[in-house]
């Protein structure tokens, strides 16, 4: 199993003129009059507990009176245009139960819990700060992976919806001890699948704490769907290990459970299925993909010597002198996206 060293700081990347461009033709752009810098004014907080009492490293924050209620007016709306195109009909039905600021990671996202206060459902969204490593990696994952990201941008600030899952390590603590032999091999498999999906798309970080596992009951048994949450490290490593969940050791029980379950034959053929239906998810989205990877090769992601690093890394594991040639990150991820679609057969999973 190899080892990482902990993650250093990551630069925070604005949106240019490029990007801002796309968002706006693919309906990414959004007004509103609260914006992330305008939630840091709280007045306190409260750390918030876990159902065993352990520190979430959220904080539960307040504001004035009088912001309070501008602050929850213009949430209520960010709710509406996420969910329902601004739609705000029904918006004195929605309550703003509380607003959680988290320090910890690169994004501190605000997340907010909306609650319909006529039958008491509730949703939860966050707000970060916009960063092009971050709408790069929410775009790529809805057009690359089998999910749909529901996220909007306006000038300087994300607003993500919640992704619905078991946090990986919250899952390996507590649920994986209650899956049967067959389940856990159903979980092998959607791993592999998961971090060939990763790799291809050059989405780093993806320890357990960083993706959710989605149990789904089927008429006769329960699957899992392994989903990534945090994208905060899209196409800024260097090390190309990084972009590789099975090499982390946070992730050694799911890694485990492939090399226990799966042969080599069924690893190959489940990369092979992912590669597959991965080049039709990218034909069916050729334009937006085109348009995608404009963006990224304008907008600058990671430091030069990671760019070096990645293209030489690649090249030492496909051959291929396109990334040699790669001048940016939005470079190394176009050449790969191009290898893969001319040679998708090929092992990675080593």
């Amino acid at each position: 199993m190899n080892d990482t060293k902990p993650q250093l700081k990551k630069q925070h990347y604005p949106i240019n003129n490029q990007l801002k461009s796309y968002l706006e033709k693919y309906k990414r752009l959004t007004k509103t009059n609260v914006c992330y810098d305008d939630l840091l004014r709280f007045q306190g907080g409260i750390s918030v507990y876990d159902k065993n009492n352990n520190d979430t490293l959220w904080n539960r924050v307040y504001y004035n009176e009088f912001e309070k209620k501008e602050i929850d007016l213009s949430l209520k709306k960010i709710y509406t245009h996420l969910h329902s195109d601004g739609n705000e009909s029904n918006i004195q039905f929605l309550n703003v139960d509380y607003i959680d600021f988290c320090t910890f990671g690169n994004s501190q996202p605000f997340r907010v819990k909306i609650r319909n206060i006529l039958n008491d459902n509730y949703t939860h969204f966050y707000i970060k700060k916009a960063d092009a490593s971050r709408v790069f990696g929410l775009e790529l994952e809805h057009i690359l992976s089998p999910n749909r990201i529901n996220f909007i941008v306006f000038e300087d600030t994300l607003i993500e919806e919640h992704i619905l899952g078991i946090p990986g390590d919250v899952f390996l603590q507590e649920n994986i001890k209650n899956c049967n032999e067959h389940e856990k091999a159903q979980i092998a498999k959607e791993f592999v699948k998961f971090n060939e999906r990763c790799m291809i798309g050059l989405l780093g970080d993806m320890r357990s704490y960083n993706f959710v596992i989605i149990p789904i009951y089927d008429f006769d048994q329960r699957v899992f769907k392994i989903r990534a949450i945090d994208f905060d490290q899209q196409c800024y490593e260097g090390s190309f290990k990084k972009y590789k969940p099975h090499l982390f050791k946070e992730n050694y029980p799911f890694n485990k459970l492939v090399k226990e379950k799966l042969n080599k034959n069924a690893i190959e053929q489940y990369q092979n299925e992912e590669r597959s239906i991965l080049v039709k998810r990218l034909l069916d989205s050729e334009k937006r993909v085109q348009d995608l990877l404009l963006a990224m090769k304008s907008t600058p992601l990671a430091p030069i010597e990671h760019i070096n690093q990645l293209k030489a890394e690649v090249y030492q594991f496909t051959l291929d002198l396109g990334f040699k040639k790669a001048k940016s990150m939005g470079e190394i991820v176009e050449v790969a996206l191009n290898f893969m679609k001319r040679n998708f057969r090929k092992n990675s999973y080593e």
